[in-house]
């Protein structure tokens, strides 16, 4: 009964003190708003980047050759020496070459692609702007697990010859062409024209970035010219079919350049490699730095809930004092009053957790519909939300519980 008649009351003093009530709940709404919006987030972006990201950016079993790493663990490092970065030579077809005739084979794959952007024009006059212009060489579809949707992906023969033919994403295909069939149409890239051979099944997007608005040709082809006047490359790719041996073919890697580039074995590497592990292992950096702090976050707005509560529930006290004396006087004991204020309190600090839970979820929701962060709802947070909430509560109504517990009735029923 005690139970019952605690949550009753407090619902009670929430319909009739609208205000304070709202007031005495805001901080618990935050804190836990804010826990589920935030982990969410993170959960959605840990989810997103172990299951997408790194297989879309970096492949699956894959070791990338660039001139320097790109990837994100580098984002807060202090030793960087930018200077020694921008002599390093260049990543040219000759890397590739040299890696493609000492590791190819046994299941070993290698290519190379070499990145720009800007506009291409189709042969009917309409203009895609804002394109990822690609030289590609053959092997990259594969390395990279790339599926035609129509036609085929160029050759090994047609990438060794620099024949002008190119394979393009859906959404290129759709602008240009709206609708129609691209194959054996015409694209012209910074005035070349080359023959649309293929397109690539749709592949989404990466934090808002879209991955179909794509036109890859074969490396050698005049496409080359885009990419600066000494046609440097972006990156060699490596591809291993078993994941146990990424790092053998790694040392090997290092092994040839090394010798290549003439690096003494005091002297640090001129190159980077990277491999998704990489990527994984500086996100779980950064995502073990968020959660470390995000306790504190939240305790600072559940503390200050937890405050205010306890401050309406002295208040709440004192407005009942003849109301407990007559309890008192009828023979209520010290712990039942103690009992009714404490469920009071965390009836109080539950709604509040309720409330901030969906509230989270709608701004998670609305972050997930408006902006490129990938977002997934937790249950498991959910509960611990709410769990904070009735702790809160509970902690909030020992100083009250205990101060209407302990009053004298004869006092209490002389109360004006």
């Amino acid at each position: 009964m005690h139970f019952r008649e605690g949550v009753h009351l407090a619902f009670v003093q929430i319909r009739t003190e609208k205000l304070k009530s709202f007031f005495s709940l805001f901080g618990i709404i935050v804190g836990v708003m804010f826990l589920i919006v935030v982990v969410s987030i993170v959960e959605g972006m840990d989810r997103y980047i172990r299951e997408d990201f790194s297989a879309q950016i970096s492949g699956v079993n894959t070791l990338t050759l660039r001139r320097w790493s790109d990837q994100i663990i580098e984002m807060g490092s202090e030793s960087i020496d930018w200077r020694e970065r921008r002599r390093r030579p260049r990543i040219t077809l000759s890397d590739y070459t040299l890696l493609r005739s000492e590791l190819a084979g046994d299941g070993i794959a290698v290519g190379a692609v070499a990145n720009a952007s800007g506009s291409v024009v189709g042969d009917n006059g309409n203009e895609a702007n804002g394109v990822t212009i690609l030289g590609a060489t053959s092997e990259i579809f594969e390395i990279r697990g790339w599926v035609i949707e129509r036609g085929r992906p160029f050759s090994r023969q047609e990438d060794q010859s620099g024949a002008a033919v190119a394979v393009i994403g859906t959404q290129t295909a759709e602008v240009i062409f709206e609708g129609l069939d691209p194959l054996g149409r015409s694209i012209r890239v910074n005035g070349v024209p080359y023959r649309v051979i293929g397109v690539i099944e749709e592949q989404g997007s990466v934090f808002g970035q879209s991955l179909d608005n794509r036109f890859f040709a074969p490396i050698r082809s005049p496409l080359r010219t885009r990419t600066g006047p000494r046609a440097p490359i972006s990156e060699v790719i490596v591809k291993v079919p078993d994941p146990a041996m990424i790092g053998e073919v790694r040392a090997r890697m290092e092994g040839i350049l090394r010798a290549d580039r003439r690096l003494r074995p005091a002297e640090d590497e001129n190159f980077a490699i990277d491999t998704a592990d990489d990527v994984l292992g500086a996100w779980d950096t950064i995502s073990a730095v968020l959660f470390a702090a995000l306790p504190g976050l939240v305790a600072i707005s559940l503390v200050v809930g937890g405050i205010v509560i306890m401050n309406i529930m002295l208040v709440s006290v004192m407005q009942r004092t003849r109301e407990i004396g007559v309890r008192k006087a009828l023979g209520a004991r010290r712990r039942d009053i103690l009992t009714q204020v404490m469920i009071e309190s965390a009836t109080l600090s539950t709604i509040g957790a309720f409330g901030g839970v969906g509230v989270g979820i709608g701004l998670t929701m609305l972050i997930g519909a408006l902006t490129p962060m990938p977002a997934a709802v937790d249950i498991l947070w959910v509960s611990v939300g709410i769990l904070l909430g009735l702790a809160v509560g509970m902690t909030a109504g020992v100083y009250p519980a205990y101060r209407a517990s302990a009053m004298n009735p004869v006092d209490a029923l002389r109360h004006e």
